[in-house]
């Protein structure tokens, strides 16, 4: 028999539709069976309009078979088939397809979903088979035909039998290699698995025959029964997908088992999203939020993205084009014909339609969470445990381009209400006199809130937000304001308590303390930036604050992202001018340098404490040092010697207390 070269421009064209254009060998599979596919939508269609065809939607299927011995997978349909005319056309010629004509010539009808475009999708049986055999009938002929081919160096045409209208595709797969085991897409467990991924919603049903056990009959009964083996013809796919039913036929438990079966997750998640959009893109959408973060979530590895399926096929497993970075957590899947695909339909080629549908979804899946945090606060507030992360990173990145669709759905802890707020519920409890939004950023809450500047805000009723992850320290600067107020930090900042009188005794004060803030700077060295006085401290005579612009959570951040970036907050200490030992300190600069040497170690001044202070381990300065002078004497002093006790030696916590000490001892005098 003669063979038939290729009406494709060369040989080259093959090869590379055969080993370039899919990435994935298991592929093969999808196409065949979308290609069977496609031929049943033809027959179905005509069957609406033809009675003679005499068959309803549920008399068609997809039949796959295995035979082992001989190597072979087939993939069988009885649609509409193909004649030999045909067959030369739309296998004989590269790219071109049926499919496609067939979806023109209707593209005006309803209910005509053809998934084949291109003509290429069967050429992939090649990256697994040596030999591709298709016997095929078309509805309506008395005659088949096989067309069998080897790959590019051609293919053959024959007469064949066949019963009835339809398509067999006949794979003889190639031999096992040493980095390729072809030989799995001949077991049944793996066929399975492939038709779940990809073609789980091809609407016709997809069959295999699956060997089973079964007790015999006649031993039922019997003390030991005997098994034995048949095999049943099972469906493998689901064909309706759920996003495709209405919502009000879907029960939560039906969401919930979707969910859990398709993602591998044991947990319920927090929230659902069903999304049905018709118009100049037409698409579906079933989102979830889970419960809690994967284990990886927070790591390179993770793979955000959405499953997209065009007309029930699944295109991609993590398409993470139709999700923002700050909302990677979202699992889901969406499906629409009106996307535009590449050749292989591996990927997407990047177009409106897609921008369009990522666009929606974030808007959808931020009015959920919003919807959340005032229906169900509670639950709200453990999906923020598990993903509020990602949220603040979310408004960080790209400069801000997020931080408006994001802010309301932060949380930070209320120093004042004790318990987790958002912004606007921050906002509309200020007093009317507050002017600014305070926080404070640290290691812990507990320490935080010992701070010696919250002293005067709690005093106003002033409430603070306690923000403990690394990243909260650059979340203000990267927002700006919030309702129209300014984000101020309570330890690098002016609180803006003072009157204009108070700031004008505070200017004329310190330029009356010159000489003991320069004594202090001079014995201090480069330990510290700057010192100055502050109004800020209310009965604590003194604290170490960072320069404006960076926090000492950030420079801890830098140094461990690149210790080598050598980025680092600028010390600054402030002495309390209203404090007793200020005065007299500033007594003793006046009288005796050497005195005034003496008071500033009593003031816990010392130079090897600021030193150390000065370092990047500022973590360690323990806040529960901070014991105010203005309590009682012998309480304070048990409890610096507590702290004391507990603290490592020569560690910043042991330096911090020794200070307090110190304070309390003088205090005394």
């Amino acid at each position: 028999m003669a063979k038939k070269q290729f009406k494709a421009e060369s040989k080259r064209l093959l090869d590379l539709m055969i080993n370039s254009i899919y990435t994935h060998q298991e592929i093969f599979l999808r196409e065949i069976i979308s290609n069977a596919s496609d031929a049943i939508d033809k027959l179905a269609y005509q069957a609406l309009t033809d009675e003679k065809v005499g068959l309803n939607r549920s008399d068609f299927a997809i039949q796959l078979k295995v035979d082992e011995p001989s190597r072979t997978l087939t993939v069988s349909d009885n649609g509409i088939g193909m004649d030999k005319d045909e067959m030369e056309n739309n296998l004989g010629t590269i790219c071109k397809s049926g499919s496609l004509q067939f979806k023109k010539d209707m593209e005006k009808q309803e209910d005509i979903d053809i998934i084949g475009q291109f003509g290429v999708g069967f050429y992939s049986a090649f990256m697994v088979a040596d030999t591709v055999t298709v016997i095929s009938k078309k509805y309506g002929s008395e005659e088949a035909w096989k067309w069998t081919s080897s790959g590019a160096d051609g293919y053959t045409m024959e007469p064949a039998e066949r019963e009835g209208a339809g398509t067999d595709v006949i794979m003889t797969l190639k031999a096992d290699a040493e980095d390729e085991q072809y030989s799995r897409f001949l077991k049944t467990w793996e066929l399975q698995k492939l038709v779940k991924k990809y073609s789980d919603y091809i609407r016709y049903p997809i069959k295999l025959e699956m060997e089973k056990s079964r007790v015999k009959e006649e031993t039922k009964d019997s003390e030991k029964p005997e098994y034995e083996t048949y095999t049943e013809n099972e469906t493998l796919n689901s064909m309706v997908p759920l996003w495709q039913r209405a919502k009000k036929d879907i029960t939560p438990e039906e969401y919930n088992n979707f969910y859990k079966e398709k993602f591998f997750d044991f947990e319920d998640p927090i929230a659902t999203i069903h999304v049905s959009v018709e118009g100049a893109v037409t698409y579906k959408a079933l989102l979830y939020i889970p419960a809690r973060a994967p284990y990886d979530f927070y790591t390179k590895d993770f793979k955000k993205g959405l499953q997209l399926y065009s007309s029930g096929v699944m295109i991609m497993e993590n398409c993470e084009e139709l999700l923002p970075d700050c909302f990677r957590f979202v699992r889901g899947v969406v499906d629409s014909q009106d996307l535009s695909l590449n050749i292989s339909r591996e990927m997407l080629q990047h177009d409106r339609q897609l921008k369009f549908i990522a666009a929606n979804l974030e808007k959808k899946i931020k009015a959920e969470l919003a919807k959340l945090m005032e229906s169900d606060r509670e639950k709200y507030e453990k999906f923020y445990a598990a993903f509020g992360m990602q949220l603040k990173y979310g408004v960080l990145n790209d400069y801000g381009a997020k931080k408006e669709l994001l802010q309301d759905l932060l949380l930070y802890w209320s120093h004042k209400q004790n318990k987790l707020v958002s912004f606007k519920e921050y906002a509309d409890a200020m007093p009317e006199e507050q002017k600014y939004i305070y926080f404070a950023s640290g290691e812990n809450r507990q320490r935080l809130s010992q701070l010696p500047q919250l002293e005067k805000l709690t005093e106003k009723g002033f409430d603070v937000l306690l923000m403990t992850d690394e990243v909260d320290s650059f979340v203000p600067q990267t927002l700006g304001k919030y309702a129209d107020k300014d984000f101020r930090s309570v330890t690098q900042e002016d609180l803006g308590l003072s009157t204009d009188e108070e700031k004008k005794e505070a200017a004329e004060q310190a330029e009356k303390s010159k000489a003991t803030l320069e004594f202090v700077k001079k014995t201090l060295g480069d330990a510290v930036k700057e010192v100055r006085l502050s109004d800020n401290l209310g009965t604590h005579p003194v604290c170490m604050v960072p320069e404006e612009g960076m926090t000492f959570e950030m420079e801890k951040y830098f140094q461990r992202l690149n210790p080598e970036m050598g980025m680092k907050a600028g010390r600054i200490l402030e002495l309390n001018p209203n404090h007793r030992l200020f005065g007299l300190l500033q007594v003793a600069v006046a009288q005796d340098e050497e005195k005034a040497k003496k008071k500033r170690e009593k003031m816990g001044l010392s130079e090897d404490y600021i030193k150390k202070a000065a370092q990047i381990k500022t973590k360690s300065i323990d806040n529960k040092a901070n014991v105010s002078v203005s309590a009682g004497t012998e309480e304070k002093l048990a409890k610096a010697a507590e702290y004391k006790a507990n603290a490592k030696s020569g560690s910043l916590a042991s330096k911090a207390n020794m200070v307090k000490e110190f304070n309390e001892r003088n205090s005394r005098k």
